[in-house]
């Protein structure tokens, strides 16, 4: 659990600055489950320059509540969290100051955004709030009010959350968490678990994963784990004390980031994962008389191909079907082996590729149609999909036909500016596995959205 916390003061001389506004936002990861935001009567005058930058003025105080008033609240709000703020050394400086000087000796973890920034988003021009979330394309209202730069670091967590590849933040929030150092039972785990669409890691008390995987219900999948008999079952109830997971909102950018994860994490109950997805590929070649035939045959990655399959059994249904949506020649498609005409010839739904009838122009023309929609090589485009809230989407990004990684955004602009496209993506592996998944999804979700890129 975390704490996002802004708070704005009076300034002055170092540890004798006193409280105007706090604003505290508790979030598991996923959601905000709890908010506290108050001004704060800090009982000592307001430096000029301060009001001039925040607009809180003496006046607007006089009838605010003082610290001692509000401090119960921040104890409750923030109890069993890590505090997160940007450059967390400043704010958590200043809440333990206001409580020693109730003689409470306050403590928590913190999580600093600033540095968090530095090493999950390098060579930003800046890493100061405004200009670190313009850049990003951020919202940020109520800039220096605390609720508004609270909200903006909250955002800005996120987005960090998601480029965690190497789940820093996870494993700190795992050490921390002292209910996470004894072994829960599995029912609470699957009580806490969430019915979204994610990536869920599954931990030993060390905080070390040992399972990864992908479900469009996280608690359903958990649960079925939790309640399975075969001995690799058994084995991960014994040693899993606890469930974090990533929220994705959409299937495809949970395929990918479970793909990427296990072969980059290495978890000792994924090792059939660790290899490649896909057995079976489309591939094309020009045949004597100049038609462009298609052929299924077992994936070579020395070969480029035009999409790849789970199994023989998938790619043979889609040959079938494109076979009939596209008019297209049994024959010239390897699915019916003669040296006359084919079958379908015989019931006038090919128009005789197979037996030199039909214009190769016109036969070669339906079939480079079917490479087109079904490759993405050379493209550059967006492929839109459900985000984590009914106000945000996922956007995988395809660059010259290469994979470049996935991100979250709320405003269209950020699609549509590839430069702040580009700094919202988290970067992954562009990889046969990462190409098959994507390739697969949209064989499979024909009314996703597509943007092309210029």
């Amino acid at each position: 659990m975390y704490a996002i916390i802004d708070i704005e003061t009076t300034g002055g001389k170092y540890n004798e600055e006193g409280i105007t506004e706090i604003a505290i936002y508790k979030f598991d990861g996923h959601e905000i489950v709890d908010q506290f935001i108050s001004l704060v009567n800090p009982e000592r005058d307001i430096q000029p320059f301060v009001v001039n930058l925040t607009g809180i003025t003496s006046k607007m105080l006089v009838n605010a509540p003082k610290f001692y008033e509000v401090a119960k609240r921040i104890v409750e709000i923030t109890e069993d969290c890590i505090i997160v703020a940007h450059n967390a050394q400043f704010d958590y400086r200043i809440l333990r100051t206001e409580f020693k000087r109730l003689e409470y000796d306050y403590k928590r973890k913190t999580l600093c955004t600033v540095e968090l920034s530095k090493q999950l988003i390098p060579d930003m021009d800046s890493y100061s709030l405004g200009k670190l979330v313009r850049a990003l394309g951020i919202p940020l209202s109520g800039r220096h009010r605390a609720s508004g730069d609270a909200q903006a670091t909250l955002k800005l967590f996120k987005l960090l959350l998601s480029k965690d590849s190497e789940k820093i933040i996870i494993q700190e929030k795992i050490r921390a968490e002292p209910k996470f150092q004894i072994e829960p039972k599995l029912k609470d785990i699957i009580d806490e678990a969430p019915t979204t669409t994610g990536v869920y890691y599954m931990h030993k008390i060390d905080g070390e994963i040992i399972y990864i995987g992908k479900s469009n219900n996280i608690k359903k999948r958990i649960n079925q784990h939790f309640t399975g008999t075969t001995a690799k079952s058994k084995k991960m109830q014994l040693m899993v004390t606890a469930v974090t997971y990533e929220n994705t909102g959409s299937e495809l950018v949970a395929l990918l980031k479970e793909s990427e994860e296990v072969k980059l994490k290495k978890p000792i109950f994924n090792r059939a994962l660790r290899r490649s997805i896909f057995t079976h590929a489309l591939y094309s070649f020009k045949d004597d008389n100049g038609y462009i035939n298609l052929k299924i045959d077992k994936a070579d990655g020395r070969k480029q191909s035009i999409t790849t399959f789970s199994n023989k059994q998938s790619a043979k249904s889609f040959m079938f079907k494109i076979i009939q949506d596209y008019q297209l020649c049994q024959k010239l498609t390897g699915l019916y082996p003669t040296k006359s005409n084919c079958f379908n010839y015989s019931i006038k739904e090919c128009e005789g590729a197979c037996i030199l009838e039909e214009e190769v122009e016109s036969y070669n023309k339906r079939v480079s149609q079917v490479i087109a929609k079904h490759s993405y090589d050379s493209q550059n485009m967006v492929i839109i999909d459900k985000g984590r809230g009914l106000d945000e989407r996922s956007a995988i990004l395809i660059e010259n036909g290469v994979f470049k990684g996935f991100g979250f955004y709320n405003l269209n602009y950020q699609i549509n500016n590839i430069d702040i496209l580009e700094s919202i993506i988290t970067p992954m592996e562009n990889n046969r596995d990462a190409q098959h998944i994507i390739q697969s999804y949209l064989r499979r979700n024909k009314r996703l959205k597509i943007v092309q890129l210029n």
